[in-house]
């Protein structure tokens, strides 16, 4: 079957031979290239996705542009996208009339990523198809899909506002042509010559289904040629375009009238992200302010989500006419995950990113947006609890930084928060602070925790005996932001949080008094051990939390600890150094055998060692690691000689 687009259509568009040349794909492109098409060979369909969805981009930035430029459409201001297909020349071509590229454009876009991170993306690709195609699907380079299917890819392309017209060939290896080519219409149109076991995507019937699967909530109409009928007057007449999909914003019709799958594909074609969505909420606002929104959270982290200096955000709309893509303006910078859209009824066209900063109206949708996707994670959280867990795994350290950044939103982000906790054994298992405040022991008006820098260095820390041996619960927190998020927050739900690694820690039923007087009584041992740590601690006293250890390390109240010391040192600030303090376990055998060691200089290497034993189970290594080694040995070769 023959249609309008197909071989002879083709053919007709051979570009001149002006200033052809050959060019190298950039070594990203072409690793990711080889690596897209083994890993996606199993879900071959999702090419087309990727193609309509681009081209839907490509007329959505030139209605946008035509705004101010209307003459940019004079020629043709019917958008649309038109596939077109030859089953005898196994060939498929989707045109679209929409911004079109210069050749220029064509080279930048087709021969490169010219998007940050992408040797770090690459990096993480591990021959895992499964694996692989999550990934490939978070970075969003569709285009490319195309050689899952095809042996060459032609695209033929000219941009709005301009004459000369290009076109890009390339079989898919390491190389690829470009020429000018004569007579183009405005916008793109892509060629793929198909492989002998993709010919099944030269038939209507199966790009009917897979448009309808993936693309029908596209908001312009996607044609392809009708079947012929049996009585038509000339067998030459090429079948009617006849359009596909419900070429309907899916955002503007009602929630009741969109499928889950329909909500699912929007997803995918707003993400370019391969899997399904955790969870979305569509909400349409009227009154004071009109707009609609409908966001999505994706299931996995991007590799680039730590980056908060790449451009992420919601596709802006203004009275449904597409503004820009990445508006960061209408989500606080922690919520940086969330896909999606926001089209506003009250914007004007011609709005700027320099205009969103400085209007109220923002503002206000802005707080309602953010308020709305926290309602959606703890709806997530009460309901379904496993996915929320799910969702903790790959985002709960951003939603950290909201905890410690939005004021405003912090009761909600702690709410959401989930973290390790001294009462469960499942070391995967994570706890809220309202199951937390639930399983508080009789008397206890404190949430305690500890920060370590993993599960296990806090699990076995010395400074927990005590709460084990009274029943209290301890949150462990082990994420590298930690520290930072738990100075920034005092409280949650009147209850305070204390630093079971600070010198003055109460414990419940105690009023401080017990310490005053135990550091207040002479204690010769402590004197002695002070002596023999002058340089290193600040201070040496007995201890009320160690019950099988020997001794540990605690901070003061106004020290930093060394996770966050880390990362102002890294950033380059300069810090006063301070001192631990250093607490023994008078009831422990080491400590008794200690006390009654009569020779002042093997007094002093046992206690040297106990003070590097206590930094290694603080997490620290010993200031001189040879030094501590060379002591050890000396008090070995001693013991097995007595």
């Amino acid at each position: 079957m023959s249609t309008e687009q197909s071989k002879d259509q083709i053919d007709s568009a051979a570009p001149s031979s002006v200033e052809a040349e050959t060019l190298g794909f950039q070594t990203e492109a072409r690793q990711l290239l080889k690596l897209m098409i083994h890993s996606l060979y199993s879900n071959r369909e999702i090419f087309l996705r990727e193609l309509i969805s681009n081209a839907s981009d490509a007329i959505d930035k030139l209605r946008f542009k035509a705004i101010e430029h209307p003459e940019l459409i004079a020629d043709d201001a019917d958008y649309a996208i038109t596939l077109g297909f030859d089953a005898e020349a196994r060939t498929l071509s989707l045109s679209d009339n929409g911004i079109g590229m210069t050749r220029q454009e064509v080279i930048d876009h087709l021969g490169t990523i010219a998007r940050s991170g992408t040797a770090e993306f690459i990096s993480q690709l591990t021959g895992d198809q499964q694996k692989d195609a999550a990934l490939i699907g978070q970075f969003g380079v569709g285009f490319y899909s195309a050689f899952i299917v095809a042996d060459e890819v032609e695209v033929f392309s000219r941009a709005a506002g301009t004459e000369q017209g290009t076109r890009w060939c390339s079989s898919g290896e390491d190389t690829f042509t470009v020429e000018d080519a004569a007579d183009l219409p405005r916008g793109t149109r892509v060629v793929l010559h198909l492989k002998p076991d993709a010919s099944e995507f030269a038939d209507g019937v199966r790009l009917r289904s897979v448009i309808r699967k993936y693309s029908d909530h596209i908001g312009v109409p996607v044609r392809l040629p009708g079947e012929a009928s049996e009585d038509a007057e000339n067998e030459g007449d090429a079948p009617k375009l006849e359009v596909v999909n419900s070429a309907r914003a899916l955002w503007t019709r009602s929630r009741t009238d969109i499928s889950e799958d329909e909500y699912k594909a929007f997803y995918k074609h707003v993400s370019h992200d391969f899997e399904d969505p955790l969870t979305w909420s569509h909400n349409r606002v009227e009154g004071k302010l009109e707009y609609t929104s409908l966001l999505f959270v994706p299931k996995r982290a991007p590799f680039d989500l730590w980056n908060r200096e790449i451009p992420r955000g919601l596709k802006l709309y203004v009275q449904r006419v597409f503004i820009m893509d990445d508006a960061e303006q209408f989500l606080p910078l922690y919520l940086r995950f969330i896909k999606g859209i926001v089209d506003s009824s009250d914007l004007p066209l011609n709005v700027s990113r320099e205009i969103l900063q400085q209007d109220d109206r923002i503002v206000t949708i802005r707080n309602a947006l953010t308020k709305r996707v926290l309602s959606m994670l703890q709806t997530m959280a009460d309901k379904e609890p496993e996915e929320y867990q799910a969702f903790w795994d790959e985002f709960g350290e951003v939603l950290k930084e909201g905890a410690g950044e939005d004021f405003s939103n912090r009761d909600a982000l702690l709410k959401l928060l989930r973290t390790a906790s001294t009462h469960d054994a499942d070391p995967q298992k994570r706890v809220s602070l309202d199951a937390y405040l639930e399983r508080m022991v009789e008397g206890q008006d404190s949430i305690y925790y500890l920060v370590a820098d993993s599960l296990e260095g806090a699990k076995s820390s010395p400074l927990l005996e005590v709460f084990r041996d009274r029943g209290i619960e301890v949150l462990l927190f082990f994420d590298r932001i930690d520290e930072w998020l738990m100075s920034s927050i005092g409280e949650y739900d009147g209850k305070s949080f204390v630093d079971v690694t600070r010198a003055d820690l109460k414990l419940p039923g105690e009023d401080g008094k017990e310490d005053e007087e135990d550091e207040a009584a002479d204690d010769p041992l402590t004197e002695r051990i002070g002596a023999v740590l002058t340089e290193q601690v600040d201070k040496v006293r007995r201890s009320k939390r160690l019950k099988e250890s020997p001794a540990c390390l605690v901070l003061g109240e106004f020290d930093l600890g060394p996770q966050m010391r880390r990362i102002m040192e890294a950033s380059g600030q300069q810090l006063p150094s301070s001192k631990p303090q250093f607490e023994y376990n008078p009831d422990h055998p080491l400590i008794q055998r200690l006390e009654a060691e009569p020779d002042e200089d093997r007094f002093g290497e046992l206690v040297l060692v106990l003070f590097d034993q206590a930094r290694l189970a603080s997490g620290e290594l010993p200031e001189d690691a040879g030094a501590y080694v060379d002591r050890l040995n000396r008090l070995l070769i001693t013991l097995l000689s007595d």
